[in-house]
């Protein structure tokens, strides 16, 4: 996990609608970067709509929210319709992104060990740096308590 303090690293991806997000591109006072192992799966279902249904929060706080895995395009772009996300997911094709944050590696699933995403989460201030981490992310109320999180940041 990268810790609290430390630079956040840029990336530059495509959403699910084919364009190039940046980091940098992002305005807003704090930008959550969730990772996420597979799009459509129970876990990331349950913790992309939380996201989604804390939306109006979200944007009333001012935090941005970015979902990053491994998945091609087209399945992220299948999952973001199905599920009506409002914010950007990321294809992350080579866990390039993903293991600059810490977030990609050897897991065991189902038995057999192969490569992938882990469920971590940062969340980075508008200067670039990382001030929250969250490892091992539980996708139940993973969204309401990153926005309570968020606010005993601004305080």
């Amino acid at each position: 996990m990268l810790d609290p303090g430390a630079d956040a690293p840029s990336f530059s991806l495509s959403n699910q609608h084919g364009e190039t997000v940046s980091l940098e591109s992002i305005d807003a006072d704090y930008t959550v970067v969730y990772f996420y192992p597979r799009a459509d799966t129970p876990g990331c279902t349950t913790e992309a709509c939380g996201f989604r249904d804390a939306w109006g929060q979200y944007a009333e706080a001012d935090v941005a929210v970015v979902g990053i895995s491994d998945d091609p395009v087209e399945d992220i772009e299948a999952f973001a319709e199905k599920y009506d996300l409002p914010f950007h997911l990321l294809s992350d094709a080579d866990g390039s992104v993903a293991s600059a944050y810490d977030s990609y590696g050897e897991k065991n699933v189902f038995g057999n060990v192969v490569d992938g995403v882990f469920r971590n989460t940062y969340v980075v201030d508008a200067a670039g740096e990382i001030v929250l981490a969250y490892e091992g992310v539980d996708p139940e109320d993973h969204a309401e308590t990153i926005l309570a999180d968020v606010e005993n940041e601004r305080t």
